[in-house]
Parts: C-alpha cells; sequence; structure tokens
C-alpha cells in the first residue's frame, strides 16, 4: 500500500525525479513526459465525470484507476516487477467502444468537439488522451515498454470519442463538420 507522509521533499528543485525503482530522471525526459501527460489525461477524466452520472461515471472511475496503473506501469523501467497493464484492461474498453457504438447510427461526416458540456469535456479528455498516447509512442520508440501501455491510451481515446457521441443523445446532438462551410 502507498503511504505518503511526507509531500514536499525538495528532490526535484534540481530539475530531476524519481521513478518508482528509485531511478533519477529529468523532468523533460521522455519517460517522465508521458507520465504526466497520463496524469493529465486523468485529470481531464476527473472534469468530465463532473458532467457524467450512473454507468459512464462508473466507467470513468475505473478508467481513472486504470490511468493510475498505467502511471505505475510508466514509473518502473523494465519487465521485471512494478503494477503492468494488462491486455485484459484493453478488452474491457473495446467491449465498451462497441457496446456504445452498437446504439448509435454510423458517421456520415466527421464529428467537432462540442454539444452537451458533457461531450466537450469528452472530446478534450480525447485529445489530451491522444497526446499522451504520442508521448507514450515516443517512449516506446526508445526503449522497451509494456504494449498494451500504448494499445490502453489508444483504446481510451476511441471511448471517449464514441462516449463524446453517447453524450450527445447517441449521435443527435453532435455538431458536424461541413467542409469549407465557415468559407
Amino acid at each position: 500500500m502507498v503511504k505518503l507522509d511526507v509531500i514536499t521533499t525538495r528532490g526535484g528543485d534540481g530539475g530531476e525525479t524519481s521513478l518508482g525503482d528509485g531511478t533519477r530522471l529529468e523532468k523533460y525526459a521522455p519517460r517522465v513526459v508521458a507520465m504526466g501527460d497520463v496524469d493529465e489525461a486523468n485529470a481531464c477524466i476527473a472534469l468530465l465525470r463532473l458532467h457524467t452520472s450512473g454507468e459512464h461515471d462508473a466507467m470513468l472511475a475505473r478508467i481513472q484507476n486504470d490511468l493510475f496503473d498505467l502511471g505505475a506501469d510508466l514509473c518502473v523501467p523494465g519487465s521485471e516487477g512494478g503494477l503492468r497493464i494488462t491486455a485484459a484492461q484493453c478488452l474491457r474498453l473495446e467491449a465498451e467502444v462497441q457496446g456504445m457504438n452498437a446504439q448509435m447510427p454510423a458517421l456520415k461526416s466527421f464529428v467537432l468537439p462540442g454539444g452537451t458540456p458533457a461531450a466537450a469535456h469528452a472530446h478534450l479528455a480525447r485529445t489530451v488522451t491522444r497526446r499522451a498516447e504520442r508521448a507514450v509512442a515516443a517512449l516506446a520508440a526508445a526503449e522497451p515498454l509494456n504494449p498494451d501501455a500504448l494499445r490502453y491510451l489508444n483504446r481510451l481515446s476511441d471511448l471517449l470519442f464514441v462516449l463524446s457521441r453517447a453524450l450527445n443523445g447517441n449521435g443527435a446532438g453532435d455538431v458536424l463538420w461541413v467542409p469549407g462551410g465557415a468559407r
């Protein structure tokens, strides 16, 4: 179990931070950037949850916990020890995407971020999750990484897109792109 007695350690005052295995890295190192982007995605989901209830809120609460699992995965390099995101977590997201998407008509245009406040927050969480995905992909290109970490973020951004449509009345309130419509 985690026990945090001291919050202000001054350990990062010189521009470094500690990983879960004790390794010290610069705060701008790709691994630290990826961890920060995942944390930011989690915070965006917290804002989204202010606009949801019921099964959507329960799903997002579980996802927030998963994102902490992902942060734990990223903060311990290598394949030995530590908590890891699993294929089962990715498959659950896929099933949730399929379940929500089955309730909606097929898209005939791209969807612009917007609609209800909840849908707009889902789009924001999706775009921040995509940034986290790019940071994890860059990290994976530089060093070995759990492939389910990247897979999870890819599925999560899909889920947040489909959830935005669900929160827009199963697509009825989607704001659709009109190519050249602003000319």
